[in-house]
């Protein structure tokens, strides 16, 4: 395996007696990328993380960390592995800096001045008894778990979970930082505007399969696109209704607007029959193309 390959699974599959939880899920993520695993509730995100971390063992299939095999190696891939649990559970009698220090000496100790910088640009109250703490206070602990000892790879379930917009910014801005100093971030989530603002790659699961992995760039270009077109004088409707990828077309007086789904060539060779004053393209979201993704998906399924 190549060295810059740092998490590959080769058709990783788990069952759950009969109920299916993922099937051979193939992800290679790279040395010093963020790589979004994006899927609704229930899709496989977390199955595939504690697989991948050999907290469950896998019905069949393989994977490697750091060029190690999981089962063989864990405990090595553990020591550097960062890991926010998607259902954090903390020792609620313990108070976040007793924690933390119980943590960082089974790792065999920490820079404590970098643990508690990272406190301070959390606002996370140390002394505090966790039991005492909201869900977004309890969450930033979590992290702050998973950052302490700059590991080389980070495995973060549901990250901002709980998180107030102002924390948000924080962490994007920390993930950025991790990402400069050529770490390697392994990201699920299903919010979709954070995997665009922070994600190199993005895959994408349903129903415990793998559908898709790209950038986010190439999704986008493989995706929804609403188009508004505004013609000097107003078009004949038909000559725009047939074309592939082309639907809910309508024409008002001169502007026509539609929906494109991949290539836009037939739509501009159309259009180019009459004289065109304007071509807006508003964007899709990720969210629109998650969407796309995941119901060609579930039209495929049978």
């Amino acid at each position: 395996m190549n060295n810059d390959t740092i998490i590959n699974t080769v058709k990783l599959t788990k069952y759950y007696g009969k109920q299916k939880g993922i099937e051979e899920v193939d992800l290679q993520v790279q040395r010093g990328e963020v790589f979004g695993y994006l899927g609704p509730n229930g899709a496989g995100k977390t199955t595939t993380i504690r697989t991948i971390l050999d907290f469950i063992r896998p019905t069949r299939g393989s994977t490697t960390v750091f060029d190690l095999d999981t089962r063989q190696h864990s405990v090595e891939i553990h020591r550097r592995v960062g890991y926010l649990n998607g259902e954090l559970a903390l020792y609620n009698d313990m108070t976040g800096e007793d924690l933390l220090k119980y943590l960082g000496n089974l790792r065999g100790g920490l820079d404590w001045k970098y643990v508690k910088d990272l406190a301070a640009r959390f606002q996370c109250d140390l002394p505090r008894r966790i039991q005492g703490l909201s869900l977004g206070n309890k969450q930033k602990l979590g992290l702050l778990q998973a950052f302490m000892h700059k590991p080389e790879l980070l495995i973060l379930d549901e990250p901002t979970n709980g998180l107030d917009p102002l924390m948000q910014h924080e962490f994007y801005d920390l993930l950025n930082e991790t990402k400069k100093a050529g770490r390697t971030i392994f990201l699920s989530s299903h919010v979709l505007p954070e995997v665009e603002k922070v994600c190199d790659r993005v895959g994408i699961i349903r129903q415990g399969k793998v559908v898709a992995v790209e950038t986010i760039e190439t999704l986008k270009s493989h995706s929804i696109r609403q188009l508004e077109i505004h013609f000097a004088r107003v078009v004949p409707k038909e000559k725009f209704s047939n074309l592939p990828g082309v639907r809910d077309i309508n024409v008002q007086n001169n502007i026509l607007t539609c929906t494109v789904v991949g290539s836009l060539d037939a739509l501009v060779k159309a259009s180019a029959q009459f004289e065109v004053v304007n071509i807006i393209s508003h964007e899709p979201s990720l969210e629109d193309i998650f969407m796309t993704y995941y119901n060609e998906g579930k039209n495929n399924v049978k």
